[in-house]
């Protein structure tokens, strides 16, 4: 570990700084790679194209993190010439994140940990400059501000310049070497502040989920670490002490079967009563075709899981049937309207199930908050399926914010029935999204079937 005294700033080259290259260089050279074939390389040069292209790519990020901070201060400063009041300038940032996030291609969530990262490279000169020469990752930088968090801004530099004053060593590091690293010196810097934020910390555990391959489900918990250890202990023993009396499943098996039971209270981890909706095409039901469902909630499952989660419903006497009429062309789910300035729970749920539970801004993966106008009431907008979408309550507040317009729209090639809904953002930018495929079409089908099953098995 270097030491906190050491000094040696690396990449302040003198003179004029060159302007960044244009978007639309960007795009010619990104054809031009995309287009090109590595048929005249030599393997030693396929190696050092690999080598350059990932330094580009940390050269890039750094660039990116430079323009959104470049960006969000053009953004505050346009709102005070506005006559913005600052108590409210705040309410901006939303809709900021959000171009950002918008132009980036990822959620609303992933844009406030990118901006974020930006301003604080602001504070940490040398990881700024060891990323903006390519010579760490977005992600190394993201540890390092991370860790430093906790500091004053003078003992945050102080550890910028010990940890990547030297760029050489700082590339050496993989990125568990660094964190314990940047770690070690943030501690001996305020070891105080560094345990009051691992104190604080204990109010960000949760538990988590999301789909995984296979009709299967990742369940995460984030918890402090003596009760981390201790749960993971605990099954692990009661997994061991099942093997030992003869138990055929295996080890991993067992603990996850035991945490199912443990949690849910059920003798047996494939008895658990859930809810599940499951959408599918009557001609799946009876078995003419297998066509996937989908479970929502989870995504697309294959037409036998379906079948079986829908049969083992019925035989509890646990199914209900609701009739959702499809275009006979595209499968998509059809329109339906209320005069409520509010979305109906009927109507709510319709959109709910096109938008296939997430949240209708581009690359946003996160659940719906809200059912929302896409067209404001006080612009007309009316309470339809046409102009209704979901949003998280992230990107619900960024579309409220001044500059922002949504509209329905036709959709791809004329198609209306493709439900899509046309932003631009205050810089002038379109973004389109087309609510998601249900499921893959072959031929038309004159309708679809929604059942809630309470039980799996």
């Amino acid at each position: 570990m270097k030491d906190l005294g050491q000094h040696g700033r690396a990449g302040s080259a003198g003179g004029a700084v060159a302007a960044l290259p244009s978007a639309a260089e960007i795009h010619a050279f990104a054809a031009r790679v995309s287009s090109g074939s590595d048929a005249g390389l030599t393997d030693a040069e396929r190696i050092d194209f690999l080598r350059a292209a990932e330094q580009l790519k940390c050269v890039l990020e750094g660039a990116q993190a430079d323009v959104s901070v470049a960006f969000d201060a053009s953004q505050r400063a346009e709102q005070a010439r506005s006559g913005v009041r600052a108590e409210r300038q705040g309410r901006g940032v939303a809709a900021q994140v959000a171009q950002v996030a918008l132009a980036r291609r990822v959620s609303h969530h992933r844009g406030v940990r990118l901006l974020h990262l930006a301003k604080r490279l602001e504070d940490l000169p040398e990881t700024r400059s060891a990323l903006r020469t390519g010579r760490i990752t977005e992600f190394k930088a993201s540890i390092i501000a991370r860790d430093t968090e906790c500091l004053s801004p003078r003992l945050r530099e102080k550890v910028d310049l010990a940890i990547a004053g030297d760029p050489e060593w700082l590339e050496s590091l993989g990125e568990r070497q660094l964190d314990a690293e940047v770690q070690k010196l943030a501690y001996r810097c305020d070891p105080r502040a560094f345990v009051n934020r691992s104190a604080q910390a204990v109010s960000d555990r949760r538990v988590t989920s999301r789909p995984a391959p296979d009709t299967m489900m990742r369940l995460g918990a984030l918890l402090p670490v003596v009760q981390g250890v201790a749960a993971y202990a605990a099954l692990s023993s009661w997994a061991s002490t099942q093997i030992a009396a003869g138990d055929p499943r295996s080890k991993g098996q067992l603990m996850a079967d035991r945490l199912v039971e443990l949690v849910t209270g059920q003798a047996s981890a494939d008895q658990v009563p859930v809810r599940a909706d499951v959408m599918l095409a009557d001609t799946t039901l009876i078995g003419m075709d297998e066509e996937p469902g989908w479970v929502a909630g989870y995504g697309p499952v294959p037409a036998e899981i379906a079948r079986h989660l829908i049969r083992h419903a019925h035989e509890q006497g646990l199914a209900a049937l609701r009739r959702l009429y499809a275009h006979p062309d595209t499968g998509r789910l059809a329109a339906a309207e209320s005069r409520s300035t509010r979305f109906p729970d009927g109507l709510a749920d319709l959109i709910g199930l096109r938008d296939q539970g997430r949240c209708r801004s581009p690359w946003c993966d996160a659940p719906i908050a809200d059912t929302d106008h896409a067209q404001p009431l006080v612009e007309g907008g009316a309470t339809t399926f046409l102009n209704g979408q979901g949003c998280c309550e992230a990107c619900n507040i960024a579309k409220e914010a001044v500059g922002w317009r949504a509209r329905p729209r036709p959709g791809p090639d004329g198609h209306p029935d493709l439900h899509t809904i046309e932003t631009t953002t205050p810089t002038g930018h379109v973004h389109t999204s087309v609510a998601p495929q249900v499921r893959v079409v072959r031929r038309p089908l004159p309708l679809e079937i929604y059942l809630g099953a309470e039980s799996v098995a």
